[in-house]
């Protein structure tokens, strides 16, 4: 069997995805480690072992992501090659999704946004609001050192004791503005506030943070298609969030399958496509 690797290296979670010279998807996995080195080797060892291949199966391997520039030689002698990140992530959000053009949204540690087409894939800016905000402030005020516990312990938190909302503030009707839609994030703090209240109140203000800042590229933009990737996109609350954007402003915010390993597909995807075998959407 002939595999093409895709692998997005970050600082501790590396994700991997492979597929056949034919375009069909071997599998896709995820490995955590102390750092990049390591968990990226760690992605390669589990890949290999748990799809039952040999490293002579495996023909290219294709590194994106922060901690793609650790690596200076080929990994245990299979060539190995290099894919710009927002490339990886424009290619990788429309194979997922299935769309011809989008806006693709990538939260991770921060969020990056890139405009993916048929006129190309242009990176039109990022924010440092994301996962990394999500896990700072949440440590910080809460004691949750993990996404897990981030979750768990929002399920139990009442917004309405963090968030000042417009029904707070104005008694009259904004034909635009529902009265639950937020008017300042934390801006109603009170007394009795639990770290389930804060803990929900920061993942909020961060969606909604990450969801305007979409809404304000479509503005400028003929593509009403957001395509949500990266770790951030599976907290179930951000559904939520993006839903009542997506009533409020007519843009579409899509959450494809597999949303987390969009860049990792796009790295394998940009070496297929060069060997003319890259029409992978729909093979998921």
């Amino acid at each position: 069997m002939s595999v093409v690797i895709g692998i997005d290296v970050g600082g501790s979670t590396t994700k991997i995805v492979g597929y056949r010279a034919d375009g069909k998807l071997v599998s896709m996995q995820k490995v955590e480690a102390a750092d990049p080195l390591t968990s990226a080797y760690g992605a390669l060892g589990k890949f290999i072992n748990e799809n039952n291949l040999a490293l002579t199966d495996v023909t290219q391997i294709i590194l994106t992501g922060v901690g793609s520039s650790l690596f200076k030689k080929d990994i245990y002698g299979i060539p190995t090659s290099g894919v710009d990140e927002f490339a990886a992530i424009g290619l990788g959000g429309l194979a997922l999704s299935g769309k011809k053009e989008g806006l693709i949204v990538s939260m991770g540690t921060g969020t990056a946004f890139v405009r993916a087409g048929k006129d190309g894939i242009t990176h039109i800016g990022g924010s440092g609001v994301g996962g990394g905000t999500v896990l700072g402030l949440c440590g910080k005020m809460c004691g949750a050192s993990s996404f897990r516990t981030v979750v768990e312990m929002s399920q139990g938190g009442k917004l309405s004791h963090v968030d000042l909302n417009i029904e707070d503030i104005s008694k009259g009707v904004i034909p635009t503005l529902p009265p639950e839609t937020t008017a300042s994030n934390f801006g109603k703090m009170e007394d009795g506030a639990t770290p389930q209240d804060i803990t929900l109140g920061v993942l909020n203000m961060t969606f909604q943070t990450v969801g305007m800042m979409a809404v304000f590229a479509c503005r400028n933009d003929s593509v009403k298609d957001v395509i949500l990737t990266g770790t951030l996109s599976q907290v179930p609350y951000a559904k939520r969030v993006f839903d009542s954007l997506e009533k409020m402003h007519k843009v579409h915010f899509i959450i494809p399958k597999n949303a987390i390993y969009a860049t990792a597909t796009g790295a394998a995807l940009s070496f297929l496509q060069k060997q003319g075998g890259g029409s992978c959407a729909g093979k998921h």
